[in-house]
């Protein structure tokens, strides 16, 4: 028998071998295939079945999580109501209940997340006043001191504006206005802060500018009668008599009995002037239609 066909018959042999082989492992060592296929995704990715919850069980287990001070696990539930059932009254219902847990818990950043969400689809619904204004107390909550930025009591005062003017007859109006006076007695407070300073500092222009913001912004707050005292001071340290007599006589005519306008007026005398307003003053201008102490509004 010559080489060649000796080597044929083995190459046979052998490739009916692999061929048996083959086929075995792929009959029982599919397993084994798979381990080493890198795009099989069958260990990786087994979908779950997951039965509907009851939009109502969902509410109810987040409510009784508010009853037990878990206000953080009571928003996640409140969060799967959109996600189980979206675009459901259980779905608004939980968007509002949502911003109201991550409220109580303290979350504020995910109360305004909330808010914000549940007015962007539901603005003109019933709950809406309650959204603004929970969104608006998560700003309102975060206000902090006049040695630091102000930028929550800026934002808390726009939002509560906003629920003002949205919602005028909402039961959440007085309240807004309460804190409105609070965040505006805040930023006036910033101001005068680093008007003092400037004053300080010899820096006069600067220290007006910072006290013009408290006259022509906040009038209604307990900043503004140190604010006209202290233009005085800056005025007649520059030598701007007629505004520093107009400051003064503005203070004296809104607050006769404040220490500030005291000092106003001794200020004055000791320069050889006296209080006097000048009508065409921007300080005069200011607080035209602003109502005197006592004075009610309508």
């Amino acid at each position: 028998m010559s080489f060649a066909k000796v080597y044929k018959g083995m190459m046979d042999v052998t490739v009916r071998a692999l061929a048996v082989g083959a086929c075995g492992l792929a009959l029982a060592g599919c397993d084994t295939l798979s381990s080493i296929n890198p795009f099989d995704k069958s260990e990786v990715y087994k979908p779950e079945i997951v039965a509907d919850v009851p939009g109502e069980q969902i509410y109810n287990d987040g409510l009784a999580r508010i009853q037990k001070r878990d206000f953080e696990g009571a928003a996640k539930k409140f969060r799967d109501l959109d996600k189980q059932h979206p675009y459901s009254e259980w779905s608004r219902k939980g968007m509002i209940m949502e911003a109201y847990a991550n409220y109580e818990g303290g979350l504020y950043d995910e109360a305004i997340t909330a808010s914000t969400r549940y007015l962007q689809r539901h603005a003109n619904t019933p709950d809406a006043a309650y959204a603004q204004y929970l969104m608006a107390s998560s700003y309102y909550d975060q206000i902090p001191d006049i040695t630091r930025d102000q930028e929550k009591s800026e934002r808390a005062i726009l939002s509560l504006q906003e629920l003002v003017q949205r919602y005028p007859t909402s039961e959440y109006v007085a309240d807004a206005k309460k804190k409105i006076q609070v965040a505006s007695d805040q930023l006036a407070g910033k101001e005068l802060e680093v008007g003092r300073f400037y004053l300080q500092k010899r820096n006069y222009s600067g220290a007006i500018n910072r006290f013009r913001m408290v006259v022509s912004r906040y009038q209604t707050t307990r900043h503004v009668e140190e604010a006209l005292q202290r233009l005085a001071e800056a005025y007649m340290a520059m030598g701007i008599v007629n505004e520093a007599q107009t400051a003064a006589a503005v203070l004296g005519h809104n607050f006769p009995d404040s220490p500030w306008y005291k000092d106003a007026y001794a200020l004055l005398t000791k320069g050889g002037v006296e209080p006097r307003e000048d009508s065409q003053s921007w300080i005069s201008k200011a607080f035209r239609g602003v109502p005197q102490v006592g004075q009610k509004t309508g």
